[in-house]
């Protein structure tokens, strides 16, 4: 790991001073935002980045808080910790998948360290990105030597050029949600539906995996709160234990009506590049009675584009 400077502004305004305006060629900065550190400073020891300097948020009042609006919404600071999500009541009693996807996360330590915003903005894990040595095409070389090679982990969804999954637990879950970023820049405020903030492989940049300017920070993410009668879930399976990355993952929001489903919201986690919405699968469970049955066809559809690779067809 090179040596690199470590800024603690005490305000949004001098964070953002101190954060370069254009994005470098390889995708880095000369200067990167430090959350948790828990996925940042492996990415440094690894040498996939060398920024000059680390610019730490914890020095900024306000990005930590845990607060439910009149209007039944949830407003969390970006750095609120992973275990503060999955401890909080209100978050239990307003959004139970949110709380049962922070207590996935992880093990006891890295929650107490790892910040929501760090989460959502964490790089993937393919055995070949992370591998410096490996000249990858997520890390600008010509060839993603997952699509024939080592890819038990990788997308079976949304895959190519780079076929990189994301590995955060957080976002299907404030996907499904709707889930909006509250993000800050020189040119001001914006906001951005969770839902379009991650890009893929395919959009152009297979370099970047969101659409966070190198000068924007977020501050907030606001979810709205859910429909009247609407149950959600989370559930991951794992590979080694309680404290693995989700092999593959599912955050449903479902609303039935005398046992027929007239809502349904379905996301998939760490099966493509982003949270993989099944609208059409969303779309065929409406007026579908809530059984085995009907289930297995909305199973079926989800999965109707998969296209595993060589060895994550177990996916599926």
């Amino acid at each position: 790991m090179e040596n690199f400077e470590l800024a603690i502004p005490g305000t949004i305004t001098e964070a953002i001073s101190l954060l370069p305006e254009q994005w470098d060629d390889s995708g880095g900065r000369s200067s990167t935002l430090l959350a948790g550190g828990q996925d940042l400073l492996t990415v440094l020891k690894e040498g996939l980045m060398q920024p000059e300097r680390l610019v730490h948020l914890r020095g900024i009042k306000g990005l930590n808080g845990i607060e439910v609006a009149p209007d039944g919404s949830i407003r969390l600071g970006a750095m609120v910790k992973i275990s503060a999500l999955a401890e909080s009541g209100a978050v239990q009693a307003a959004a139970p998948a949110l709380a049962e996807a922070a207590l996935s996360v992880g093990s006891p330590q890295i929650r107490n360290q790892g910040t929501l915003g760090g989460n959502l903005c964490q790089r993937p894990r393919c055995w070949y990105f992370r591998n410096s040595d490996a000249p990858c095409l997520k890390k600008g070389g010509l060839e993603c030597f997952a699509y024939g090679g080592k890819n038990k982990y990788n997308a079976i969804l949304g895959g190519g050029p780079s076929y990189i999954v994301h590995p955060s637990d957080l976002a299907p879950v404030l996907v499904m949600m709707g889930a909006v970023l509250v993000c800050h820049s020189p040119r001001g405020e914006r906001r951005i539906d969770l839902a379009d903030f991650y890009t893929s492989p395919a959009d152009g940049d297979v370099t970047r995996e969101n659409v966070l300017e190198a000068d924007e920070i977020i501050s907030m993410v606001e979810v709205p709160q859910s429909p009247e009668g609407m149950s959600t879930v989370y559930m991951k399976a794992q590979e080694r234990g309680s404290f693995d990355f989700a092999l593959s993952a599912v955050a449903l929001g479902l609303r039935v009506k005398a046992g027929v489903i007239t809502e349904c919201r379905l996301v998939l986690g760490s099966v493509a590049p982003t949270p993989w919405r099944c609208s059409a699968a969303e779309g065929f469970a409406v007026g579908r009675d809530n059984d085995e049955a009907a289930w297995a066809e909305i199973a079926e559809i989800a999965l109707a584009d998969a296209e595993p690779l060589s060895e994550n067809g177990y996916k599926v």
